[in-house]
């Protein structure tokens, strides 16, 4: 017999059906036992009455195991979606010990590292299953805005020869004899694409940091998305492309799952408009001052990005803000100067977290090779020349950003951490399992 998910239950009112999964919960009474059975796709109430012959051996049961089900669906308007399964045979395919380490269906949930401890139990709650559902279609949404827009999708590789961002954060890995990097961002080969005439192209892929921050939202490998497109004017066409695709994304979401996201996290999600709000740090300062913020006057820690946010839903009524014109002494080299001297450059800031950074490259060699320099850099060491010598034959304008999807999650969903939106977290203490 060919197995149904449970989601396809009551579509086989009187029919005989196979049901595969894990026992959720089992309710025992003196004649009547409810066995909550659970797939990927939902929970269904199955039944077995004390005339069954396997009546007694089925309230022996371990919660978790794994079962195999076979029995008539029948319509009942006590079982929570108005269909159950009579059981007729079972068959345990995959004892679960007893107890369980931790709490399957959320009624006593453990501490975070202790649940880490034992991630691949905590993801069979239906709760952190939703999250990677989600997850699935965000992504297919993306995919398809890009090939709307006629993006090409790259690999770059993530064993590096230098530092493609700040050098402190690289982990640094023996490569036969050499040194060799985890890579931190595909910067340098987003742009080298621009330089290969590919105008338009994304890449989702790991990332590392050796970042010692230990916060809610760092984690040391993470996944990471990019884009870059070729031919822009300035900073302003890639804003324009970023929040196209952010609201396309956000609007599927809130198509497919907007109902389940509601009942399950209590958030109902708010597809945004278009354009964002753009706001020059130097009057963001200025907003920030006058709510008395006291924090770096040049850049937003993360009480400056919560309370910028907060300005920017009063007065705008909009979630997402795009920060611009940042100054161009903590800017990376490869960011192009505007003629006022700061940078052609944004962080985009949502319900008061940072989730992007982006900007217009300088594709000039001579012009990039200068501001390289005035960053203490040499354009022409071992680690700098290959970057370098992508902009040597001619490169159209061109810029780009990157967006962690773990803190879209996490911020979509009303999550406190990055790590509970991560299929298996990597941070400063954990690599494992």
């Amino acid at each position: 017999m060919e197995r149904t998910y449970i989601k396809d239950a009551n579509q086989n009112i009187g029919k005989e059906i196979l049901l595969k999964g894990f026992v959720h919960e089992m309710r025992d009474q003196s004649k009547i036992k409810f066995l909550l059975l659970r797939d990927k796709t939902g929970i269904l109430q199955c039944i077995t009455f004390a005339k069954d012959k396997f009546f007694k051996d089925v309230g022996k049961i371990s919660k978790e195991s794994v079962l195999e089900l076979t029995g008539e669906a029948v319509e009942s308007k006590q079982a929570p979606d108005g269909v159950e399964l009579k059981i007729k045979s079972y068959k345990i395919l995959s004892e679960a010990e007893s107890p369980l380490p931790i709490e399957i269906n959320g009624k006593a949930e453990a501490s975070m590292p202790v649940r880490l401890d034992h991630r691949w139990l905590d993801l069979r709650n239906p709760k952190k299953l939703l999250i990677f559902k989600i997850w699935t279609l965000m992504e297919q949404a993306m995919r398809d805005w890009w090939k709307e827009e006629g993006f090409l999708q790259v690999y770059s590789p993530k064993f590096m020869g230098a530092a493609s961002e700040s050098g402190a954060e690289l982990f640094e890995v023996e490569y036969f004899g050499k040194k060799a990097y985890l890579a931190q961002s595909p910067q340098f080969y987003k742009q080298m694409a621009m330089a290969s005439g590919f105008e338009k192209i994304f890449e989702i892929g790991p990332v590392f940091r050796a970042n010692k921050s230990h916060t809610r939202r760092h984690d040391t490998e993470f996944t990471m998305i990019d884009m870059e497109l070729s031919f822009i004017e300035s900073h302003e066409d890639v804003m324009r492309a970023e929040e196209s695709w952010i609201a396309y994304f956000i609007s599927k979401i809130k198509k497919e799952y907007g109902k389940e996201i509601k009942e399950v996290f209590g958030v109902n999600i708010i597809v945004p408009t278009t354009p964002f709000p753009r706001i020059p740090m130097g009057e963001a300062q200025k907003l920030l001052a006058g709510q008395g913020y006291k924090g770096p006057k040049d850049d937003f820690d993360a009480e400056g990005e919560k309370m910028f946010s907060e300005i920017v839903k009063e007065k705008y009524g909009h979630e997402f803000v795009f920060v611009t014109e940042y100054p161009w002494s903590i800017r990376p080299f490869y960011h192009m100067k505007s003629e006022t001297g700061e940078t052609n450059s944004f962080d985009l800031i949502w319900k008061g977290t940072e989730i992007t950074t982006g900007a217009q490259r300088e594709h000039r060699h001579k012009i990039l090779r200068e501001q390289a320099i005035e960053k203490g850099l040499n354009p022409d060491s071992e680690g700098m020349k290959d970057y370098m010598s992508f902009f040597k034959y001619g490169c159209p304008p061109h810029g780009g950003f990157g967006l962690s999807p773990t803190r879209v999650l996490m911020l979509l969903l009303d999550i406190n951490n990055v790590r509970e939106v991560t299929f298996l977290p990597r941070d400063t203490s954990r690599l494992t399992p």
